[in-house]
């Protein structure tokens, strides 16, 4: 089964991603992690991605998408798998599925986990992190995960510490405006990408509003 999956920030994508990837057995692929693997093994492709990322340049798509390309026919991509982070705006899009289809890879499914932008904003300046474990979830705005009080102070609702901070990214108004402002844009932007797949393949919409299990409950229904 192979996958696209698309959500805004703060909308829990990372979360069903790895819940769809162990559903299904399939590797979820994110492009950070390619860059990386790429810039590391010293690939061709990864050398020319160094360079612009050394300038502060966007990688340009000519350089992305033929390495999406071979990490998806990889040994461990043949019997499925779910790319996650790309593409990020419309003509990615355009980019990546010319690319499919010269190479005959189908792409069966696009995911797309719906959420309004002020939500989005919401849950992720609200993340709270325990200072003894960071993957405790506490969030003061999901019911499901609020923080626990004691004494009138803010706990961790996993553990009991009293410790509790945030990330300084998550508290960047500015950041999160920039990131949804791409993400939202349905002219040139994700959803314009998302759109553009709409056309052409099978798009599963998921409602993000409810919590994680709910939300997962009806994305692995509609998956079948």
């Amino acid at each position: 089964m192979n996958i696209l999956i698309f959500g805004p920030n703060g909308s829990g994508k990372g979360t069903q991603g790895a819940i769809v990837q162990k559903k299904f057995g399939v590797p979820h692929i994110e492009t950070g992690v390619i860059f990386r693997e790429n810039i590391k093994k010293g690939t061709e492709l990864g050398k020319k991605a160094k360079g612009y990322i050394d300038r502060g340049e966007l990688v340009p798509d000519e350089i992305t998408v033929p390495m999406i390309l071979n990490r998806l026919k990889e040994e461990d991509c043949k019997k499925g798998w779910l790319l996650d982070g790309f593409p990020r705006n419309l003509a990615q899009a355009e980019a990546l599925w010319n690319a499919l289809v010269k190479e005959n890879i189908k792409l069966e499914y696009v995911i797309e986990i719906i959420l309004d932008r002020q939500t989005s904003k919401n849950r992720i300046m609200g993340r709270r992190l325990c200072a003894q474990d960071n993957n405790h979830p506490n969030n003061i705005f999901i019911d499901a995960i609020k923080p626990a009080q004691k004494d009138g102070k803010m706990i961790c609702r996993v553990c009991g510490c009293e410790t509790m901070t945030t990330r300084a990214d998550d508290q960047d108004e500015a950041a999160i405006d920039k990131r949804h402002n791409i993400y939202y844009d349905t002219k040139t932007g994700t959803m314009a990408g998302v759109n553009y797949f709409k056309e052409r393949v099978k798009v599963i919409d998921v409602d993000g509003l409810p919590g994680v299990k709910e939300v997962s409950e009806a994305l692995l229904k509609k998956l079948g």
